[in-house]
């Protein structure tokens, strides 16, 4: 302690500099750097959209002011809601999928099976593609003429239940659903894969000496004592579902037919790069934040009452 802050602290002043003396300076200094990086990259840009989406502008002129009224606009747009509706069906799909087949999964990859390294490692080679090249993958696989898919249903003698995958309003979002299921399910397998191994296996033991089978065995203590990954792989599938489908929906489709398969993140891209709308385009980005946010705490509470609870 220097002499400077030895004497505020026998005088009792309140000192608001006191802070930056001796090893405080140090912290300060080596806090700065990243600080300003994240209010000059995070924080500011933050703020500014949110005053962008209380203007009216096109990316040229000077913007005006125009208080909530893209927001309000955003409650009347069909095109929006739709969109809305899409993603909330891509995250009650994607999120249950993930985490029942990526347990699934995990418990398979627990076992001892010959080539388990291999099979672990295959799992999580589609987590490491880019979401172009799983776009353009499967827009092949699905391709009504000469993909993968509806070759396959041909081979089987299942032509009638060929389809147009990406073409046909009724099941292209579906058919969406599955690619992004695919690429991230390795990803979600190996969180539970970490989770089942720090099971201890007294637990599992003692329940078979009390006569528990393979299925009261799962539900009285792998998922008991899976609960806090499987709120964390609820979450990040979450967060995915929403913010993370632009890619594979924009390569796939482009949001169409007829916006059967728009996302909340493809309008929003639409308007600000091919209709100039950018504070409308700021606005749609807002509230998707505030509906992740939303969610996202909703989740983190539910799972507090349940750590409280257990």
């Amino acid at each position: 302690m220097t002499a400077r802050s030895q004497e505020a602290a026998a005088s009792g002043r309140s000192d608001p500099w006191r802070f930056l003396a001796g090893d405080g300076a140090v912290a300060f200094l080596m806090i700065l750097p990243a600080a300003i990086l994240f209010c000059l990259f995070y924080l500011w840009p933050f703020v500014n959209g949110f005053w962008l989406s209380l203007h009216n502008w096109d990316g040229f002129s000077d913007p005006t002011w125009a208080g909530l009224s893209n927001y309000q606009r955003l409650l009347h747009d069909r095109i929006f809601l739709g969109a809305l509706r899409n993603n909330l069906i891509f995250v009650v799909a994607v999120v249950i999928l993930k985490n029942v087949l990526g347990l699934g999964l995990a418990l398979l990859l627990n076992r001892a099976l010959v080539g388990r390294a291999f099979f672990r490692a295959a799992a999580f080679v589609p987590v490491t593609m880019s979401f172009v090249a799983v776009g353009l993958l499967w827009s092949w696989i699905y391709n009504p003429v000469f993909g993968l898919l509806n070759g396959a249903l041909d081979l089987f003698g299942l032509g009638g239940l060929k389809q147009s995958w990406l073409g046909d309003a009724d099941i292209a979002l579906y058919s969406i659903i599955v690619v992004d299921v695919w690429k991230w399910l390795g990803f979600h397998a190996v969180i539970y894969l970490a989770g089942l191994q720090t099971i201890p296996s007294e637990l599992y033991e003692s329940a078979k000496m009390d006569g528990a089978g393979p299925l009261q065995r799962f539900r009285h203590v792998t998922v008991p004592m899976m609960m806090p990954i499987i709120f964390i792989n609820t979450i990040l599938g979450l967060s995915g579902a929403f913010v993370r489908n632009f890619d594979i929906v924009y390569v796939l489709t482009k949001g169409g037919p007829n916006h059967a398969t728009e996302v909340v993140l493809t309008y929003m891209m639409s308007k600000a790069f091919q209709d100039g709308a950018m504070s409308y385009a700021a606005a749609i980005g807002y509230m998707l934040f505030l509906i992740v946010g939303l969610a996202s705490v909703g989740l983190l509470a539910l799972m507090r009452r349940q750590r409280l609870d257990v």
